[in-house]
């Protein structure tokens, strides 16, 4: 079921971003020949206009192939080359690469928006929806990588119901309270749902997560659902969709700038293999967690695929800005080749990622 899920997730995001590349390239007259769903080998397909549009057989997203944006590899010399996109405009060249990813950002504000009306995790911390929240509950943010609370089984998303320690009992504890009871015990029980499941772990703290102090290794906030009109919800859905973004760009400076002085930590950073489980984690604790999870990702696609790098659309753009400069086309073999030695460093990325997705996984 978690694999059908990240399926259906993923490939509904890259059709996203595909079906923006293909709007802009329409709408700028641009000769699109194909829009397929799915990849090949192709099972259905319907030609109306001059596009051919296909279902494929594996569903991870879509793809569409415009004329001309491949010089070198495709002829725009035709009596279509006008329509070629390596004829227009450069402003509209670049709106036609980033519109894949300005739809990704359009849907991670829409889905959340939706998401706000239905009834989102909140946390209470926030003075102006604070009164707002329902149910509010302790809730686990972060877990840390082989802390006490990871090998006892705890994620994030489990609420604590109770904590106990010798004689000491506390039902629905505060922040503060849990973090004062884990500090003045050795050992401390904790009760915790997860979605329907009611769940009951014993840990040991140690010291040195958080100074001299006592603790288990996790983040905790007090958190319920926050339901808005559609107005509000709108709002919320962009003000989310901002804040995600710039945490998530703030994260992959991070991790570019640590693998060029050495430092990358790869083991932190999840591919397709550790996004199944983390989908099989979101649909435990409900439909809003997946509703969450599914714009991270769309803002995760968006953020990576901005990135200047060959074989991304970020890329495309820098090289369409160094030929607006020069004020000449880049030669198409330089661009290709370019393009292939990016692919295969993505490839070697991805490979590293699943790798230590693999290796987590086998060693719990």
């Amino acid at each position: 079921m978690s694999i059908i899920l990240f399926i259906v997730i993923l490939g509904t995001l890259v059709l996203v971003h595909e079906l923006g590349h293909f709007i802009a390239a329409k709408r700028s007259g641009i000769r699109v020949d194909e829009f397929g769903i799915g990849f090949p080998p192709r099972l259905f397909s319907k030609t109306i206009g001059e596009t051919k549009y296909s279902l494929n057989l594996f569903p991870l997203g879509g793809f569409v192939k415009i004329f001309g944006e491949n010089p070198g590899l495709e002829s725009a010399d035709s009596k279509d080359s006008a329509r070629s996109m390596v004829n227009k405009p450069r402003y509209i060249q670049a709106w036609v690469i980033v519109a894949g990813i300005v739809f990704n950002f359009l849907f991670a504000w829409v889905i959340l928006s939706f998401g706000f009306m239905a009834g989102m995790p909140y946390s209470v911390d926030d003075s102006a929806y604070a009164s707002r929240v329902k149910n509010p509950e302790l809730t686990i943010t972060q877990v840390l990588p082989k802390s006490p609370a990871e090998i006892a089984g705890l994620k994030p998303g489990d609420k604590i119901t109770e904590l106990a320690a010798g004689k000491l009992s506390k039902n629905n504890p505060s922040v503060k309270e849990a973090q004062d009871i884990i500090a003045d015990h050795e050992q401390v029980s904790v009760v915790y749902a997860r979605g329907s499941e009611v769940k009951k772990t014993t840990i040991r703290g140690v010291t040195g997560i958080v100074g001299s102090r006592r603790a288990i290794g996790v983040s905790l906030d007090v958190t319920g659902v926050l339901q808005l009109p559609p107005l509000q919800a709108v709002y919320m859905g962009i003000t989310t969709t901002v804040s995600l973004t710039a945490e998530t760009a703030l994260g992959m400076f991070n991790l570019i700038k640590n693998i060029f002085i050495g430092q990358a930590n790869f083991s932190q950073i999840s591919g397709p293999v550790g996004i199944v489980g983390v989908v099989r984690d979101a649909n435990a604790l409900g439909f809003a967690h997946l509703v969450s999870l599914a714009a991270l990702i769309s803002i995760n696609l968006a953020v990576i695929n901005f990135l200047p790098l060959p074989a991304l659309d970020g890329g495309r753009l820098f090289f369409l800005i160094i030929e607006a400069i020069k004020r000449s086309p880049i030669k198409a073999e330089v661009a290709n080749i370019a393009n292939g030695i990016g692919f295969a460093l993505l490839i070697l990325l991805m490979a590293v990622v699943t790798y230590h997705d693999i290796v987590r996984l086998i060693h719990g």
